[in-house]
């Protein structure tokens, strides 16, 4: 009984101290980089996206993510995705240890307009999980994004719009083995930002993400270039 509640205590500390060596006062930093194209006139294309993510401003590695698929656009409303993505997460401060990720992932993407001037988009997207030193895992995510232009009608070159997006991440399964769980809700994201249209299929964006856990919630500073050819 007193090796059990002993190694309880020591369980505990280690994941307290796991959770408290990230400073969720310190400002984040992604940097990202979106590109999608279009096999001339037929339904299907690619898409994939980039990403350097920084526990500080830059410097201190997070996750180097890289992701792409093939997408079937059946319509201009709807775009469906079948995609892979590897992901090398970094711990927090001086630690060189990382560790990898596979994904597979099926998504759908569903824009609209409600106004002259409101565009929106609902992404819903469906995980494959292969983590390093876990068991199989799923994850399910919804995002709703929502631009606005201010100097014009569109997103076309030259519009200054403003970007913001919401998303939930929930967990398919709490057990990821060897007696750990995780809870079912996962994460969420929200974020807001200043997007200028450099060309009519070039868009840059820069804003601020709060990114919630069940244990903490940090600030990201957010670059991305969003590039359609």
């Amino acid at each position: 009984m007193k090796k059990l509640l002993l190694f309880g205590f020591i369980s505990l500390s280690i994941n307290f101290n796991a959770i408290s060596q990230v400073d969720d006062d310190e400002l984040g930093g992604w940097y990202m980089y979106f590109w999608d194209t279009e096999f001339g006139d037929s339904k299907f294309g690619l898409q994939g996206d980039v990403q350097y993510r920084n526990w500080n401003v830059i410097g201190d590695l997070e996750q180097l993510l890289l992701r792409a698929g093939v997408t079937y656009s059946p319509n201009s409303n709807v775009k469906l995705t079948l995609g892979y993505g590897n992901i090398t997460t970094g711990a927090f401060g001086d630690s060189n240890e990382t560790v990898n990720e596979s994904r597979i992932y099926q998504e759908a993407l569903l824009p609209h307009k409600i106004s002259n001037r409101i565009y929106l988009k609902h992404r819903f997207r469906y995980e494959q999980r292969w983590v390093e030193n876990q068991d199989f895992r799923t994850r399910y995510r919804y995002n709703l994004f929502l631009n606005i232009p201010l100097n014009q009608p569109n997103l076309n070159k030259n519009s200054i719009y403003l970007a913001f997006y919401n998303e939930l991440f929930i967990n398919g399964q709490k057990d990821i083995g060897n007696g750990r769980q995780v809870e079912l809700f996962d994460r969420n994201r929200l974020y807001g930002a200043l997007g200028y249209a450099l060309k009519d299929n070039l868009k840059v964006q820069f804003g601020y993400m709060e990114q919630s856990l069940n244990n903490l919630s940090k600030g990201q500073l957010q670059l991305s270039l969003h590039h359609s050819f």
